[in-house]
């Protein structure tokens, strides 16, 4: 029997630089964070209880969890035609969405993508500093 997965709990992202990774999480998406790491003072027990963050961070937003994880040096970037993630993408109500996340990225001067139309609805492709393809979907009307 399979199992009955019923939704996705969270996604995680490993990053070569947390500081620049949140920077453009925070300024494209402005997720809240949900857990971080805890800074580099905090009790051994503060410490124990968060290891789990890997000294990222994990932001909630409606559709679940999203986690960013350091590594220590990684100079190879990432690559969708490489075993792993292909891309990660995000919904959003409608088309509306999609122009406007457009000139947010403009003016965050964030290359991307026009605006595609793929039949069952619209996206537009962009990336993070990493890197990683990322995608904003909206349904067809």
């Amino acid at each position: 029997m399979p199992i009955p997965a019923i939704d996705y709990a969270h996604v995680r992202l490993t990053v070569v630089d947390i500081a620049a990774s949140r920077a453009f999480y925070d300024s494209v998406f402005g997720f809240d964070v949900a857990y971080e790491a805890p800074p580099a003072d905090a009790d051994e027990e503060t410490k124990e209880k968060l290891a789990f963050l890997f000294g990222g961070v994990i932001y909630s937003y409606p559709g679940g969890l999203l986690g960013l994880r350091p590594v220590a040096d990684d100079a190879d970037s990432f690559d969708e035609n490489r075993v792993g993630l292909d891309h990660l993408s995000f919904a959003v109500a409608g088309r509306e969405q999609l122009d406007a996340a457009a000139v947010v990225l403009d003016g965050l001067g964030i290359t991307h993508e026009d605006v595609k139309d793929i039949g069952s609805g619209y996206i537009l492709e962009f990336r993070d500093p990493d890197n990683i393809a990322l995608e904003l979907f909206a349904p067809a009307a």
